[in-house]
C-alpha cells in the first residue's frame, strides 16, 4: 500500500491512497482524515485503507484522480517525534574526522541518535529556505520508518512489527554549526533545519525482497544540479531499523507517528559516491589532502531517488528541491 498527503489548505493536508504505478490516487478521508490519524487508529483503519488500495489499482479505478507529486506535502507534514540515527558506520567515522571529535565509545554496538524537529517537514518539491550560504548548506539522503505505537523495552527482533511505513528522506544540514553542537553534548539544533520527505510512504510489503533484515535494499541516488553525486546501497546499514527502534524505546514508549531515520546512506566503496557533501569532502581530504567540493549555494537543486539494482526507480517518488535564501539574517562570521 502506498499513501501520500496532498495540499488542501490545512496544516496536515489530505491523505490519499496511491496506485502501484503512482499515476492515480483516491481520497482516503472516508477512512481517516490524515496519516497521523490513521497511525493512531491503525488496527481499525488498515482494512479500509487496503480496500481503497484495491480500488485505486483496479482496471476501472472508479473515483480516482491523477496523482501529482507537485501537490504533495510530506507524507506526515508534522508528527510527534523525529529521531535520526547514524546506522552507516562508514559515514559516522568520516564525520568524526569532519567535526574533529574523538571516537564515540561503543560506536559499533550502541547506535548514535539525535532528536530532530518534527513540527515542520518539507514536501518533495518545496523550496528549502535557509538564511545564509556561510552556514555550509548540505543535503543528506537516507531512508526512514514510520511507527505505530511502540512499547518501552521492545526488543530489536520484535520492533520491526511496529513498522507501518518506509519513507525516503533528505535530512538537510548546516555543517558550520555541527562541530560546536557535536562537542556540546546536547545534540544538534541549529545544524538541522526542516527535514524533507519524498511524496510516497510505502508499507513494507511494497518493497518485496528489497525489505530484508530491517534494511532497505535499494540504492539511494543523489544528483546535484542534474549531475550524479552518488548511489550507495541501503543494505550496507550496520544497525538495522529494529535495532534503532529498540534503542529509541529503551526507556520510553514511542507514540504512533514516530519517524526514525537511518542516517546518511553510505558505502566504504568510494566509487559509488556519497549521499552528502560533507562525506565527499572527507573522502577528498583522505585522497587529495584537501576538500575539493563546495557546499551548496542558493539556486542549486538537489534530487534524491531510490533505485532498484536494475536501475528502475523505487516506490517512493523523488525529492527535487531548490535551495533559496529565506532571510537576510546572515552572521558575518562563520559560527565555528
Amino acid at each position: 500500500m502506498k499513501l501520500a498527503t496532498l495540499r488542501n489548505g490545512q496544516r496536515d493536508g489530505r491523505m490519499v491512497v496511491v496506485s502501484d504505478d503512482a499515476r492515480r490516487c483516491i481520497d482516503a478521508c472516508s477512512v481517516a482524515a490524515t496519516l497521523l490519524d490513521a497511525l493512531e487508529r491503525w488496527t481499525t483503519v488498515e482494512a479500509g485503507l487496503q480496500e481503497l488500495s484495491r480500488t485505486v489499482n483496479a482496471p476501472a479505478a472508479l473515483g480516482t484522480m491523477p496523482f501529482d507529486t507537485h501537490q504533495c506535502m510530506a507524507p506526515l507534514p508534522r508528527t510527534w517525534q523525529w529521531l535520526d540515527g547514524s546506522a552507516f558506520l562508514n559515514h559516522g567515522r568520516l564525520m568524526e574526522r569532519a567535526f574533529k571529535v574523538p571516537p564515540v565509545a561503543d560506536f559499533e554496538t550502541i547506535p548514535l541518535m539525535y532528536q530532530g524537529a518534527a513540527d515542520d517537514f518539507l514536501g518533495p518539491h518545496d523550496s528549502v529556505l535557509l538564511p545564509c550560504e556561510a552556514d555550509q548548506i548540505d543535503f543528506e539522503g537516507e531512508f526512514g520508518v514510520v511507527l505505530s505505537e511502540t512499547p518501552m523495552g521492545v526488543t530489536a527482533e520484535a520492533a520491526l512489527e511496529y513498522v507501518r511505513f518506509i519513507v525516503l528522506i533528505n535530512d538537510w544540514s548546516l555543517r558550520a554549526f555541527g562541530p560546536r553542537e557535536a562537542k556540546s553534548g546536547f545534540g544538534f539544533l541549529q545544524a538541522k533545519p526542516s527535514t524533507a520527505f519524498a511524496p510516497i510512504a510505502v508499507t513494507p510489503d511494497e518493497l518485496g525482497p528489497a525489505w530484508q533484515g530491517g534494511r532497505v535494499h535499494l540504492r539511494l541516488q543523489s544528483q546535484r544540479n542534474g549531475e550524479w553525486f552518488g548511489h550507495p546501497h541501503g543494505g550496507e546499514m550496520h544497525f538495522h531499523f529494529g535495532q534503532l527502534i529498540a534503542h529509541a524505546a529503551r526507556t520510553r514508549k514511542l507514540s504512533a507517528g514516530t519517524i526514525i531515520g537511518s542516517g546518511t546512506v553510505s558505502s566504504t566503496d568510494v566509487n559509488v559516491g556519497s549521499s552528502c557533501i560533507a562525506e565527499r569532502r572527507m573522502v577528498e581530504v583522505i585522497a587529495e589532502g584537501a576538500p575539493q567540493t563546495g557546499f551548496l549555494h542558493f539556486g542549486e537543486r538537489i534530487r534524491i531517488t531510490a533505485l532498484h539494482t536494475d536501475g528502475m526507480s523505487g516506490p517512493f517518488g523523488a525529492l527535487d528541491q531548490l535551495v533559496v535564501m529565506g532571510s537576510m539574517a546572515c552572521a558575518k562570521k562563520n559560527p565555528q
